[in-house]
């Protein structure tokens, strides 16, 4: 299969693989990000000769065999015996002094839980070697936790790596590419449910309908990706009931930080702090304040930002026995549809265009550039109402407003003017104000159109 997206990573590693000066490299991010396919497909594309390590889970000794035997047959050597890591990789700094050797440690945490004070022993390496050998030594992990600790002042490693990529999901458009086949339409349904990550896009059967695709992939018993998410989290969290119970909160829309104390049923508002803190920083939640009052915090909120953590809270965790005891389909039309289209995926339509605008903007296509985006909070007291607007950009203090439908309807001209009325209402003086819309618009009037910013689904996917 061919490796899809990550061109921007890819040219950052082999700068990293060409440039003498640097020595090395940190790749780390949440399982299933893609980060090995990455490294291999840079190895496969560089002509440097390589050596690439994945650590087990079992002890020193056979972490050490297993390295040797690789280490042996890449620099063509009779088998190579180490006392142990230490060893191995004093080895292989010693003897490249004359040809450049890119070597990869991938899943670093698990032997560094075995070797006490591995982290010391590699910077001394590193300090060792820096300025007689050639070699390209990468640590790469999914434990974001530990790999983050790598990069603290009191860790030794702290200042040693010439190169830091923490790999992220991919966004819509390079998500996009793994189902090219589908409809535009379709291509937001899949990516609200399966996101960025790239291993549950290359599941995506592109011969079946996205509602098949759901129903195998993660709405039926025994589905490929059934215990996807609770595994990734019990890797991360040992309170998995606490951190099951905030999802839920947040998946029937409770943001607030009060709402989703008094919801999920965690004892204290430290506990439910930590537990936040935790999923924020394995980017499975997020934090967001409006961009008008950015320092208030009880108005800032909280949202999965996990595509397939919401899916699954929303429609799956809580009907574990329904599904066990339904038919598939039934089950989906029955508890996942309706809602699905109204819905969901008119949410992920939303943040697809927020994602849409910040490439645009990075890119230098936008003609009304802006420094911030985001939700836009209001309050009219005398109607004892306030909330929010999702998408509004601001430059130098002017704002842009923007609306996302995703509706079988094209937005007229009407719909328009009563958003821009409910918009100005709510004292939001706009500069300009911005629509994407599903299946495009009616009939709007030229002399209309100078402070409307008009989008249809296919911009987004040009």
């Amino acid at each position: 299969m061919n490796f899809i997206g990550r061109e921007t990573q890819k040219k950052i590693i082999q700068i990293f693989f060409n440039n003498k000066n640097d020595f090395a490299g940190l790749i780390y991010g949440r399982r299933r990000i893609g980060k090995t396919e990455l490294i291999k497909n840079c190895l496969k594309e560089s002509k440097l000769k390589s050596i690439y390590y994945e650590c087990k889970q079992t002890s020193e000794i056979n972490n050490t065999e297993s390295f040797g035997e690789i280490i042996s047959e890449v620099l063509g050597l009779p088998r190579l015996a180490f006392s142990g890591i230490e060893e191995a990789l004093d080895f292989l700094f010693k003897n490249s002094s004359k040809e450049t050797l890119i070597v990869v440690i991938d899943e670093y945490p698990y032997i560094r839980s075995l070797v006490k004070g591995l982290d010391s022993i590699i910077q001394n390496l590193i300090d060792k070697y820096k300025s007689s050998s050639k070699i390209k030594f990468i640590l790469c992990g999914s434990y974001v936790d530990t790999m983050e600790s790598l990069l603290v002042k009191q860790n030794p490693l702290f200042g040693r790596f010439d190169m830091i990529i923490n790999l992220k999901q991919m966004d819509y458009f390079e998500s996009s590419l793994f189902y090219k086949k589908f409809s535009n339409e379709d291509k937001v349904r899949l990516y609200s449910v399966f996101g960025g990550i790239p291993y549950y896009n290359r599941l995506i059967d592109s011969n079946k309908t996205v509602k098949e695709n759901i129903i195998n992939l993660i709405a039926s018993p025994g589905c490929r990706l059934e215990n996807e998410v609770t595994m990734y989290l019990e890797s991360e969290i040992k309170k998995m009931n606490n951190a099951n119970e905030v999802f839920e909160a947040l998946a029937n829309g409770y943001s607030k930080f009060s709402d989703i104390l008094s919801q999920s049923n965690v004892t204290s508002s430290p506990s439910l702090v930590d537990i936040l803190t935790k999923l924020i920083k394995m980017e499975v939640v997020k934090k967001e304040a409006p961009i008008n009052d950015e320092n208030n915090k009880k108005k800032a909120k909280y949202y999965i930002d996990d595509a397939l953590s919401y899916f699954y809270f929303k429609y799956i965790f809580k009907n574990f026995s329904r599904i066990n005891v339904m038919e598939s389909k039934t089950f989906f039309n029955k508890f996942i549809q309706k809602d699905f289209e109204e819905q969901y995926v008119p949410h992920a339509f939303e943040n697809i265009c927020k994602q849409f605008l910040i490439l645009k903007n990075k890119s230098g296509e936008l003609e009304n550039s802006f420094e911030k985006i985001g939700k836009y909070y209001y309050d009219l007291p005398e109607e004892k109402n306030n909330g929010e607007f999702d998408i509004v950009t601001e430059s130098d203090s002017q704002f842009i407003f923007y609306e996302a439908k995703f509706r079988n309807d094209p937005v007229s001209e009407s719909m328009i003017y009563n958003e821009i009325k409910q918009v100005n209402k709510c004292g939001l003086s706009c500069e300009k104000y911005g629509f994407f819309s599903k299946s495009g618009y009616g009939k709007i009037k030229s002399e209309n159109k100078k402070n409307l910013i008009l989008y249809k689904l296919d911009d987004l996917y040009k």
